[in-house]
């Protein structure tokens, strides 16, 4: 294709000037249609001289294939001179701010890239389809590998902004850091921290396992770049606990009410709750149920009148309708009373077990359609023989499975109990994880110490060691527990903070970055995000702090430019560093590394 000429040493100032304008030209334009042909631009140093005296002469001349979002491919004719006394090279800066060296797509490919991948959660393909649109070809695998440069380039940008930073939580007042970490199965164990004054991801690290030395090293990185925090809030994890103590000692340290209430409630409830899916599993009752249900919906497919009664039933107001006494075909009562029965689980609140417990509340409403279903048999004149009620006897007349889900809802009753008194992840919430705890600290320490002095809890923990463990529990982290408004010194004047009781500011950030990995690529198996994440990916979710990015950006006015200015040395050695803990090799294959005779055909 031939190329269109533009005048040398002019480069930059034509691509720069498109950047600024293509946008006010009509949405139907594109850069295509301002450059039907592939454009020529010249790149040539600014230099005329050398600083030493000498005079500069060309060292080469070449052509590069390269990609701009402002008028997509072009050739970039690139001329590199040399002095003839001391044989220092000069370089184009114009290009230099473009594209990274030995790289075809500029910067601003890259955050587009990166911002779409990570802050839009768009897949490889819906990227390649809008850089389509711009004049850009792309493949998936470029896509990748640009993703994974975005990451580095943040990294480095949040990196060299430590004193910024640490100025900037002066100016605040501190930091209040929020350690948690997430694991799933053999996945590496990724922590991260967040201020939570000003919601800012601090740092981010990858340990094979959640281990006290690892996260010392973690927390001594922190102190040396922000200095020591206002306060921390963490799980009650022994190693965090143990890490806590080496490097911050003395400083405010409180445990996480979610965390805390977590703890004790699977300490309750846990063991018998393994029991409980254990016999549910062996009866195979959901196997059965869904069976039933895929039956009486194809009865009900192959009825007109069933359907629209099924329609009228669920357009009516269902918190008032009674089922069990309307006089409704019975076909559409089981198909309805079954469906709710093995949909169980959307009673739960998201704060999962041991809060939420669909096992149990599976077993719960299973007992109560029995007797509806058989009541219900026995009117019927067709397709009776469908609802086999033995399976469901099998299940209801098991007495140990009884006695476990008898227990685990006298303990249920405790739990919630100390749910309701610490004002937390309470029995009739709604908000999940979004549930902060806002309710004055007093109050709640109030509530805690009327529940840990009930003379009837104290005699029941005399005989039963869960109750015993529990109030151990409550004692050993009293001090934890209650954090009083810490009074900070900012160049306004002095104000008071109340740290956070709970670390939903941690688990919010953890789901975010999972939701977002699992709408992009359709992977719902933590393990394999957690294996192929890169460790510092966390820091886009600072992407959307304005005080954050006025920080990293030093003066300029966007990513790209901020990216340009970072040593091209540095994110090299960064993406050998992140190639060597993602490994090269998918994990099983270390397994055929180990067979020595592999080829040995005896």
């Amino acid at each position: 294709m031939s190329a269109i000429g533009v005048k040398k040493n002019t480069g930059f100032l034509v691509v720069s000037a498109l950047i600024r304008h293509t946008q006010q030209l009509t949405q139907h334009a594109s850069p295509s249609d301002l450059f039907p042909k592939r454009p020529r631009l010249y790149f040539a140093p600014k230099a005329s001289g050398c600083t030493c005296g000498g005079s500069l002469n060309v060292l080469k001349t070449q052509t590069r294939n390269l990609a701009s979002l402002a008028i997509g491919h072009f050739n970039a004719h690139v001329t590199e001179t040399i002095c003839t006394d001391c044989r220092k090279k000069f370089k184009s800066e114009e290009l230099q701010r473009l594209v990274a060296p030995k790289s075809t797509f500029g910067f601003d490919i890259m955050v587009f890239v990166g911002e779409a991948l990570f802050k839009h959660c768009c897949n490889g393909r819906s990227i390649k389809n809008q850089l389509a649109e711009k004049n850009i070809s792309i493949s998936l695998r470029e896509i990748d590998y640009l993703g994974k440069r975005f990451i580095i380039y943040l990294a480095l940008a949040h990196r060299e902004s430590q004193k910024e930073l640490k100025q900037f939580f002066k100016v605040q007042g501190g930091y209040i850091l929020h350690l948690d970490g997430t694991c799933e199965g053999g996945s590496p164990h990724l922590m991260s921290s967040i201020d939570e004054i000003s919601k800012i991801v601090l740092g981010n690290v990858k340990l094979p396992s959640e281990n006290a030395p690892q996260i010392t090293e973690f927390l001594q990185r922190f102190k040396s770049d922000y200095g020591i925090p206002i306060a921390l809030v963490h799980d009650m994890g022994s190693a965090i606990l143990k890490a806590v103590r080496t490097v911050f000692s003395g400083v405010p340290d409180y445990i996480c009410h979610f965390h805390f209430l977590k703890d004790i409630g699977k300490d309750l409830l846990e063991r018998d709750y393994s029991t409980v899916r254990r016999h549910l599993k062996t009866h195979g009752i959901r196997t059965h149920l869904r069976k039933t249900v895929k039956e009486y919906k194809k009865i009900m497919d192959e009825n007109a009148p069933m359907l629209i009664e099924l329609q009228d039933f669920l357009n009516s107001d269902l918190t008032t309708f009674n089922i069990t006494h309307a006089d409704s075909c019975a076909e559409v009562k089981i198909y309805l009373i079954l469906s709710w029965v093995l949909e169980a689980r959307h009673a739960s609140h998201g704060f999962g077990f041991p809060f939420d417990k669909p096992h149990v509340d599976f077993y719960t409403r299973l007992s109560q359609a029995y007797p509806v279903l058989m009541k219900t048999k026995k009117s019927m004149k067709v397709s009776s023989n469908l609802l086999k009620l033995m399976p469901i006897s099998k299940v209801l007349n098991d007495k140990a499975l009884e006695n476990t889900v008898t227990r685990i809802q006298e303990r249920s009753i405790l739990f919630d109990r100390l749910r309701t008194a610490m004002r937390i992840a309470e029995p009739n919430a709604s908000g999940g994880l979004n549930d902060e705890g806002d309710t004055d600290i007093k109050t709640i320490k109030a509530s805690v110490t009327h529940f840990r002095q009930d003379e009837t809890l104290k005699q029941q923990a005399l005989t039963q060691p869960a109750y015993r463990k529990m109030f151990e529990q409550i004692d050993r982290y009293w001090e934890k527990l209650f954090a009083d408004p810490i009074e900070i010194k900012t160049p306004l004047g002095c104000r008071q903070i109340q740290p956070q009781r709970t670390n939903n500011i941690m688990e919010q950030f953890f789901r975010d970055i999972k939701r977002s990995y699992r709408k992009k690529s359709g992977n719902k198996s933590l393990t394999k995000i957690l294996q192929t994440m890169m460790v510092d990916t966390p820091l886009v979710k600072n992407l959307n702090n304005p005080e954050y990015m006025k920080i990293i950006l030093k003066g300029n006015t966007d990513l790209a430019g901020r990216f340009a200015e970072i040593d091209i040395k540095q994110v090299r050695q960064a993406l050998s560093e992140e190639q060597k803990t993602t490994g090269s090799y998918p994990k099983k294959m270390q397994k055929l590394f180990k067979i020595s005779n592999l080829l040995d055909n005896n």
